[in-house]
């Protein structure tokens, strides 16, 4: 493990629930940190003490100076220094792979993107391995890498299957770390985005909460109680059975009705090829529709339908604070919103409290940010979850 992220370990539960409270929510004050954990004044002490001769919490001077006042002492408010430990995040899709570095609070300092020539393990491990060089050569002092990938991950290490790469059982984690020297921590891509959102984005603080992405495919992250639920079957392509319209559009890549059949980026161009024998690409389909090509218009309409069906079912049976809406098929929104708004509200009960549905319009880089923090929470704090 990288000198640096060692000194922070092992870090005992008690000190782990301070260091995340503060990562994710600081800078707190010592009362509000109390408050928060239901610690005495005591033990708070006693914790925090090891966190602030390791480095990893300081004091910092609160806004206007103003400081608080414990014991007849005055006591300035704890939070983590965000640069001081950089980490690397990848996101791999099919012909790219997109690379970013970041702070210990997810804020992203540099981006890189490169092509890749063929998706044999070795080839893709190469061009991970070049990326990272070339990023810590810029940004010295990075503490880990973490990856998403599109499938399934077992132990954070092994991609066990991801059809958009065509592989099986790839040790992912310690190819690449036998690559770069670096600590790796591999993850589903969407089950990284969710711990994202939930530790430092539109999720923060909130104890029920959704992540649906659509884009190449369909995905869905829950978060209850602050903490994402994970699932055996992460990644398994539920969205070509979840069946929103019957009757809706049969393609290639799911059942009938399916919302992979309506609202993926393949499906849609899929449809408005088979009718039209146009080859269009995503953006230039939701341009027709927009100005209302016939055919454009209906394969838009009828996705965002879908869309606004998807919302109110998982809203009826999750009653979440939030979803938020990602991925690179978000752009429907724009064309449709109004559509996805009035089915989202005929699909639910007339007195149901409004849906807080947020677009997040994002790129690849957006999804590598997201696999850093996996990262950040295995290789600094010793945690997989907040």
């Amino acid at each position: 493990m990288a000198t640096g992220a060692a000194s922070w370990l092992p870090l005992s539960a008690g000190e782990r629930s301070v260091a995340i409270e503060v990562l994710v929510h600081g800078p707190l004050s010592r009362t509000d940190l109390s408050r928060r954990l239901s610690l005495s004044a005591g033990s708070l002490t006693r914790l925090t003490k090891p966190l602030i001769e390791s480095g990893l919490l300081v004091e910092a001077p609160e806004a206007g100076g103003a400081v608080e006042t414990r014991q007849g002492r005055p006591s300035r408010p704890l939070d983590v220094v965000a640069g001081s430990r950089s980490f690397i995040g990848f996101k791999i899709t099919e012909d790219m792979v997109y690379g970013v570095v970041t702070t210990l609070r997810s804020e992203v300092v540099a981006r890189r993107a490169r092509p890749l020539a063929s998706r044999h393990p070795a080839e893709v491990v190469e061009v991970l391995g070049e990326t990272a060089d070339e990023l810590a050569r810029a940004h010295p002092g990075i503490a880990g890498v973490g990856i998403g990938v599109g499938g399934l991950v077992r132990d954070r290490a092994v991609v066990a299957e991801s059809p958009f790469l065509g592989w099986r059982d790839v040790p992912l984690a310690a190819l690449v770390e036998e690559r770069t020297g670096l600590p790796v921590v591999v993850e589903n891509d969407v089950a990284a985005l969710v711990e994202s959102e939930t530790w430092f984005g539109a999720g923060r603080g909130l104890d029920r909460f959704v992540v649906l992405t659509v884009g190449a495919g369909i995905g869905y992250g829950l978060v209850l109680g602050g903490r994402r639920v994970p699932c055996a079957q992460e990644d398994r392509g539920f969205g070509r059975h979840w069946i929103l319209d019957p009757n809706g559009p049969l393609t290639p890549d799911g059942a009938r009705g399916s919302a992979v059949s309506l609202l993926t980026i393949p499906s849609i161009r899929y449809q408005v090829q088979a009718a039209t024998g146009r080859e269009l690409t995503y953006e230039e389909i939701l341009a027709l529709a927009a100005d209302g090509e016939p055919m454009a218009a209906r394969v838009v309409e009828e996705a965002a339908r879908g869309l606004g069906v998807l919302v109110a079912q998982i809203a009826n049976f999750v009653m979440p604070q939030k979803i938020l809406l990602a991925g690179e098929g978000v752009g429907l929104m724009g064309v449709g919103g109004a559509t996805v708004e009035a089915t989202v509200r005929a699909h639910r009960h007339p007195l149901a409290a409004p849906v807080t549905l947020e677009t997040k319009v994002s790129d690849f880089h957006d999804w590598a940010r997201g696999a850093a923090v996996p990262a950040i929470q295995v290789l600094v704090l010793g945690t997989g979850q907040a």
